[in-house]
């Protein structure tokens, strides 16, 4: 059966894509811990990240890279914070999110009230900013 996260790459839920290619994506997390916190998720089924390729890993090492470049100047953060926990979906998922304190680490703490325009704003600045920082072509324009 297929992952939320499966279903949300292929278009059979909605989500809010910032970065594409042909090993992974990355949209909005539903459930942010900051403004433009977003989740790179590669286009395979894998569960743990320990059981994915290291090369796939890399891959998704390095997307996380330059959205968390992107999120620093597009949201104001002093840093971008990263972390695999696996717990919530059972599909491999690198978070990364805008940060200024250690309190913005804590999953506990994720917002489940964000109004649509609120995302689709930070939607809107996160894109830009890749746009920006030389990336447009992974960047979806819907």
């Amino acid at each position: 059966m297929a992952t939320l996260f499966t279903k949300i790459i292929d278009g059979e839920l909605p989500g809010r894509f910032v970065y594409s290619d042909d090993t992974c994506v990355a949209f909005l997390s539903i459930g942010p811990l900051t403004t433009g916190h977003t989740l790179v998720v590669p286009r395979q089924e894998i569960d743990k990240w320990t059981d994915a390729s290291p090369e796939l890993v890399a891959h998704l090492t390095t997307v996380a890279h330059l959205i968390g470049k992107a999120q620093i100047p597009a949201f104001g953060s002093e840093r971008a914070g990263l972390e695999i926990a696996g717990f919530e979906v059972n599909h491999l998922h690198v978070h990364v999110w805008p940060t200024n304190s250690l309190e913005d680490f804590d999953l506990s703490r994720a917002r489940t009230d964000v109004p649509a325009e609120e995302f689709d704003a930070a939607l809107a600045t996160l894109r830009a900013e890749l746009v920006k920082q030389g990336h447009g072509g992974n960047v979806p324009q819907d």
